[in-house]
């Protein structure tokens, strides 16, 4: 017999009753039932039950052993009782009798308990992650990452994308984000920098001759961590193609997407075929690019029935040139108390609030109610109820100026509204493409234009769009992938054209030498005869957060870093020595 096991945890069942076992793996529970000892016992696969009576030669031993310890047990298989068959364990049929049992590493006093699913302190759970990933939740998680990625994998692959590695150690670039810089010992004062993404090297890929590239790719930026982004690096699929336009990026995709959200969603809808939404129109119903279509609410503009209202300030500010009134329908959500409530929530946010009208019984029928209606009169209310689609025990919140200075609020306040008022599917995969995306934007603060999304991308018309539209008008083949109300990834066709690249910069303010020495060498390869070719990257990480119904990312990670990017358990980053700074010419200057 094996010297640790003849079967695993999750191996055993009614047809090896009678059967000598060896069993070893983590005691989860032990159990003290009238002088009868048992034992849960775990391995990575999963639990079975064994026990030790007075009678059993090994019962002296098996009551010494706590939580944690790791043993190996010898025994016999024997059935359960009918009635004591456990249905949620695949080896509930049966129960191993212990014989010997050796222990094969004891453990000392736990910091955080492995048995059940306790609320514990981030900072405990993350100094001893290897205690933390034995809980079965987040052993879970990671086993779903790595399906999702082996899936991930086979699909590109037969769709006829071939997978290769792009280097880690590279050239700084200015991509948005912060580099991490690895200072260079044979080359005193340069530094390589961590890729904030393969971008440049899967496009030199396409200028190679190589026609469909993939690959499972880590990145790395030195930006803040958020609840969906994980600080320093992260994964994502990054592939790009030759001779291709943007639907030719979405066919390719959009069944790899979809395949592993039926694979690993357990049975929940996934959108059949995914939307395209023009950027404008996103901005415009849903108040942001990243739209969750599982709540069925749409914004619409209304400034007609506030334009010379009784409500002065609606009716003032329509006066000034780039404002507009917006409206959020809200179905059922036509009580006083609900109003009050999401004006409170605007509040918070940092407005002065979000006016309201809903419709209940009144005397000669249905009525408009609230501050709102009263101002502006029932003709007005009328036309803005039939215009929404409204009724009775409806409400719409209403937010006025420049859009971009109330969009976050309102798409905030949409979800709000869509998850109070039980409106938000919650248990379905809606997807999107955003496209259309404006190639450039005016920037206040600098008084100029410059990029909006992605200053690689091909401007839609190419060279002669720049050259005649209004650069705020020209659109650039950018498009996002959406889930849930979550970015899974940008994309772009990419400017594999070095005239139109230089037009492009030259429009957001860059002359041709800064181009020439900041991308000098995607630029140079661009000029020896480079395909059309365009590209994606969703992100590993929020996939498998969104498979999961995690709320933050680090419950998706192995090891993930704190908050503040510390990793708690190998006590990274972390200082050196004065030797290893010699050996890199650097010299540390004291902070103050």
């Amino acid at each position: 017999m094996h010297a640790y096991r003849s079967h695993t945890c999750a191996d055993l069942n009614a047809q090896h009753v009678g059967q000598a076992v060896r069993l070893s793996g983590w005691v989860h529970r032990v159990r003290d039932h009238g002088g009868i000892l048992f034992i849960d016992l775990r391995d990575h696969y999963g639990i079975t039950q064994v026990l030790a009576d007075p009678d059993s030669p090994a019962f002296a031993e098996v009551e010494k052993v706590r939580s944690e310890w790791v043993i190996r047990v010898d025994g016999e298989v024997k059935a359960r009782d009918p009635d004591l068959v456990n249905p949620k364990l695949a080896t509930g049929e049966i129960e191993v009798f212990i014989r010997e049992i050796e222990v094969l590493g004891a453990a000392e006093e736990l910091p955080l308990p492995v048995f059940g699913e306790l609320d514990y302190p981030e900072e405990t759970r993350l100094k001893y992650r290897f205690i933390d990933l034995r809980r079965e939740s987040l052993h879970a998680n990671i086993m779903l990452r790595s399906q999702v990625i082996t899936s991930i994998r086979n699909r590109m692959i037969e769709q006829g994308f071939t997978e290769f590695q792009t280097p880690i150690l590279t050239a700084s670039s200015p991509e948005g984000a912060r580099d991490f810089l690895v200072p260079s010992r044979l080359h005193p004062g340069k530094f390589y920098a961590l890729p904030q993404a393969p971008q440049q090297f899967k496009q030199l890929i396409m200028v190679a001759g190589f026609d469909r590239y993939f690959q499972i790719a880590p990145c790395f930026r030195d930006e803040d961590p958020r609840a969906d982004r994980s600080p320093g690096e992260f994964y994502q699929l990054d592939m790009e193609m030759s001779f291709v336009e943007q639907e030719d990026v979405f066919r390719a995709i959009e069944p790899v997407m979809r395949g592993v959200f039926e694979e690993f969603g357990q049975g929940r809808p996934v959108t059949p075929e995914f939307p395209r939404i023009a950027f404008k129109h996103a901005m415009l119903k849903y108040g942001t690019d990243k739209p969750d279509l599982r709540n069925p609410i749409e914004m619409q503009v209304v400034s007609e029935h506030f334009a010379g209202s009784g409500f002065k300030i609606f009716a003032s500010l329509l006066e000034k040139e780039g404002t507009e009134i917006r409206a959020i329908p809200a179905p059922g959500g036509g009580s006083r108390k609900f109003c009050d409530r999401m004006n409170s929530f605007a509040q918070k946010e940092g407005l002065p609030g979000m006016g309201y009208i809903f419709w209940r019984d009144g005397d000669d029928g249905m009525e408009a109610a609230g501050p709102l209606a009263k101002n502006i009169g029932p003709e007005r209310t009328e036309a803005i109820r039939q215009q929404l689609g409204l009724d009775k025990g409806d409400a719409a919140f209403f937010l006025g100026g420049r859009p971009e200075s109330f969009l976050d609020v309102a798409a905030k306040a949409r979800d709000v509204i869509g998850e109070e008022l039980g409106l938000t599917d919650t248990d379905r995969f809606d997807f999107c493409w955003i496209v259309d995306y404006p190639m450039f934007e005016w920037d206040d603060e600098a008084k100029k234009i410059d990029f909006s999304h992605n200053p690689f991308s091909m401007p839609q018309g190419g060279l002669e769009a720049l050259e005649t539209q209004d650069p705020l008008e020209v659109l650039g083949w950018q498009y996002d992938i959406v889930c849930n109300g979550v970015e899974l990834s940008s994309g772009a066709i990419r400017n594999h054209r070095p005239d139109i690249m230089l037009k492009a910069f030259d429009i957001a303010g860059y002359d041709r030498q800064t181009v020439e020495d900041e991308f000098g060498g995607m630029l140079n390869a661009f000029r020896y005869g480079a395909p059309p070719h365009g590209g994606i990257a969703p992100g590993i990480d929020r996939i498998v957060m969104l498979l999961a119904g995690a709320e933050n990312i680090r419950e998706v990670i192995m090891f993930p870093m704190n908050q503040r990017a510390e990793d708690l358990m190998m006590q990274a980053p972390s200082e050196v020595s004065a030797q290893q700074l010699r050996d890199l010419n650097l010299r540390l200057i004291p902070q103050d």
